[in-house]
């Protein structure tokens, strides 16, 4: 008899979960609290697949470059300052795990777990639209470029090739639009993609598969036995399963505290702009590193995004922070204007951000049954399918191909 499996979260961490699941043959139920036509960060995120993206977001320099860049209201990072007791933990964790040696031990293992993805991606076998061809870490400043250079270096001890460019190998790399940069880091082996379009191959798979899908479905709570999650109580009625996997994104957090873990977690809200005519489409996504853009050509779009706000689940529109991400793309690509993005709605999405800049996946101690999938921040599509993946192994009692003790769920226990 198959093993039957409660996945909590269709965002796309959980639907990749949902796909490896039932490729193994599993019965697979995935709860989501919202309907499905939403638009979470699942959506309108930029679409990048980035092993470039080793360094964990708790490094040496942040804390300070987080508290300088805080009293600038269109900067790349804000925090709501408020009294909050899970915000200050969260932040005493981010500040313990910004050291050079927390960042030398992560590197190796966001590597693999970005390789696994980018193969996982071509394995797959869904209409993703997966374009192959890199990507840009675009400077404007030569100091910059000279520490990019560094991560470059690093990147090839880590087996991830890179290499650096002046200005004119740049344009040359990407002509088809104008960069005003003194140079760049190309990392080949990136790729981008357009979200919507994945999420929609994933659950036309799902349903291939007989996956069952609960949209607007909310969870009330757990019925509980000698250690074991024996059901998932619904506003639907109850849900059973062998295994329950808890992949909510921001939502995991308070979920969490109801099993009695200890997941510290904020939402790091990000914004995006997406221009469905541009005047230039580069054919390779960017990011402008000085402002913290991610720039990703979509199907014929350009999607422009960035910020990191933490202002707890408030999923409102922040304009002030809209105005930093327009006011800084054309300091990088001069053919545009601020007021190209006039008539663009800005979208919106909280990212599940850990302190110490790793996800959590892995079964925890406390749940015989319970298997946690979250944390991913900003690299949610990038690491989904080899997330997925991971989950599967773990519940069919095999080997996971990525170390999983620094990505433990109960490492803050």
């Amino acid at each position: 008899m198959s093993k039957s499996v409660t996945i909590l979260g269709a965002g796309v961490i959980g639907l990749s979960t949902a796909l490896y699941c039932a490729r193994r043959g599993m019965k697979v139920t995935v709860i989501e609290k919202k309907p499905r036509q939403r638009d979470g960060c699942s959506f309108g995120n930029a679409g990048m697949i980035v092993p470039s993206h080793f360094i964990p977001l708790a490094a040496p320099g942040m804390v300070a470059l987080g508290l300088k860049w805080m009293w600038n209201p269109e900067s790349p990072f804000y925090i709501q300052p408020r009294l909050d007791a899970d915000l200050m933990s969260w932040g005493l964790h981010f500040w313990k795990a910004a050291t050079k040696a927390r960042v030398e031990a992560a590197a190796p293992v966001l590597r693999d777990l970005s390789l696994l993805s980018r193969q996982c991606f071509d394995e797959i076998g869904l209409d993703s639209g997966l374009v192959k061809k890199g990507l840009l870490m675009l400077c404007k400043k030569q100091q910059t470029l000279d520490e990019e250079a560094h991560i470059a270096a690093r990147a090839h001890q880590l087996g991830i090739p890179a290499e650096v460019l002046d200005a004119k190998q740049t344009a040359a790399l990407d002509p088809a639009v104008t960069m005003d940069v003194c140079g760049s880091v190309y990392f080949p082996k990136d790729c981008h993609l357009s979200p919507g379009r994945f999420i929609a191959a994933l659950e036309a798979e799902l349903e291939r598969l007989d996956v069952e899908l609960l949209w607007e479905t909310e969870v009330r709570g757990f019925e509980v036995e000698s250690g074991t999650l024996k059901a998932v109580q619904t506003s639907r009625g109850q849900v059973e399963g062998q295994e329950v996997v808890l992949c909510s994104g921001v939502w995991s957090a308070e979920m969490a505290k109801e099993l009695d873990l200890k997941l510290p977690m904020q939402a790091g809200k990000g914004y995006s702009l997406t221009l469905a005519n541009p005047k230039q489409l580069p054919e390779l996504c960017s990011i402008c590193t000085e402002a913290r853009l991610a720039v990703t050509p979509m199907e014929g779009a350009l999607r422009v995004g960035g910020t990191m706000e933490m202002a707890g689940t408030d999923e409102s529109i922040t304009l002030r922070r809209v105005r930093g991400i327009t006011r800084a793309f054309p300091d990088y690509f001069p053919a545009f204007s601020e007021s190209d993005f006039a008539e663009v709605n800005p979208w919106s999405g909280l990212r599940p951000v850990s302190p110490d800049g790793m996800p959590y996946i892995g079964r925890t101690q406390r749940w015989k049954n319970l298997t946690v999938a979250t944390g991913h921040a900003m690299m949610g599509l990038s690491l989904a399918p080899a997330t997925g993946r991971i989950v599967a192994d773990v519940l069919s009692g095999e080997t996971s191909p990525v170390a999983l003790n620094l990505m433990s769920p109960d490492r803050f226990a």
